[in-house]
């Protein structure tokens, strides 16, 4: 069975690019352009949702606060975070250091083999919801992703 990967992304284009190169890649693909649609996804998914690939900065929900949501839902599903934003930036919104991470635009070999690794370590219980900014409200969407 093909590994699932829950991809997320408010930019059409983002998502599109994603999604053909992980299923061109043999995974299987669930897409959502927001958080909201993302759990609403993750609870019809009747199989596992082997990882999570959103982006970090989305209007509304950002990637960070619906990772701490998946969680509840599915503890075992492993997380990465894409974005633009620099590794520096990312801490603002709460992602402990050493989060799977990949920085758009990401090319073919890049997203395929930082998501081999995370599917290569074992699902955590739950979603690391520790360091200094765990808990607080990330900062609104900067506008560029």
């Amino acid at each position: 069975m093909a590994a699932i990967v829950l991809v997320v992304d408010d930019e059409p284009a983002v998502l599109d690019v994603a999604r053909d190169i992980l299923e061109t890649s043999g995974y299987q693909v669930l897409s959502a352009a927001s958080g909201e649609e993302a759990l609403a996804l993750a609870r019809e998914q009747q199989g596992p949702i082997h990882v999570l690939l959103t982006d970090l900065a989305m209007p509304g929900m950002n990637g960070r606060q619906l990772a701490d949501r998946l969680s509840r839902l599915r503890p075992e599903t492993r997380v990465m975070f894409m974005s633009a934003l620099s590794r520096e930036m990312i801490v603002d919104y709460g992602v402990p250091e050493g989060s799977p991470f990949v920085i758009k635009p990401f090319t073919i070999a890049r997203l395929t083999e930082k998501v081999a690794q995370v599917l290569a370590q074992p699902a955590r219980v739950a979603w690391p919801r520790t360091g200094p900014s765990a808990g607080r409200d990330a900062p609104k969407s900067p506008g560029s992703h």
